[in-house]
């Protein structure tokens, strides 16, 4: 009798020994499922570096002839032929300021010529008329996108510095779209349009 109460106490020790240690596996395996997950922090990627936008840099223009103070002078963009007239300290008492066309816009490196009236008189009156018949019997109109200063310089009214004015517009300012918009080139203006509008083209 005591040898099974013996056994039976060790059957019962054993058991709970074993008991004991699936209660502990068992918790274990309980808190690792209920472990909240790691949380992984990332740095923030950089935001891209805006490209600057470039800034215009500034004009340089040659003012010439009947201005007050005629130099080169430094505008800034956008400027247009009213605003170097200003910094010239405007116009001279014999400029023939109205062939200037002041709306004009400017473009770097740009040389506006503000002829004087008796200037403009002295372009007229030089122009040889025989030209003017030659080329009209001809009927070879002078192109004005690609003719260069000395061909210009053979309509009515053109002389050296008209001529170059011309040129200087068209490389500023693109090809005539028509030949009316000479009249918008310093020197000319609609007195000298009509003497040469038969003798010009665009093309």
């Amino acid at each position: 009798m005591a040898e099974e109460s013996k056994q039976a106490g060790i059957v019962w020790l054993v058991s709970g020994v074993l008991l004991g240690a699936i209660v502990a596996v068992a918790g274990m395996t309980l808190m690792e499922r209920t472990q909240p997950a790691a949380i992984e922090i990332l740095p923030a990627e950089p935001s891209p570096t805006p490209v600057p936008s470039a800034t215009p840099g500034p004009l340089h223009v040659y003012i010439t002839g009947a201005v007050s103070n005629p130099a080169v002078y430094e505008l800034p963009a956008g400027s247009i032929v009213a605003d170097v007239v200003d910094a010239a300290g405007n116009f001279g008492d014999e400029a023939a300021k109205e062939l200037i066309n002041l709306a004009l816009p400017l473009s770097d490196g740009m040389h506006i010529h503000v002829p004087e009236r008796i200037e403009v008189e002295l372009e007229v009156v030089s122009t040889p008329p025989v030209v003017s018949a030659a080329r009209e019997i001809a009927g070879a109109a002078v192109n004005i996108n690609s003719a260069g200063v000395e061909e210009l310089e053979t309509l009515p009214g053109v002389g050296p510095a008209t001529a170059q004015n011309i040129v200087d517009y068209r490389e500023a300012n693109g090809p005539f779209t028509r030949i009316e918009e000479i009249m918008d080139v310093s020197g000319v203006g609609p007195a000298k349009f009509e003497q040469m509008k038969e003798l010009i083209t665009v093309e």
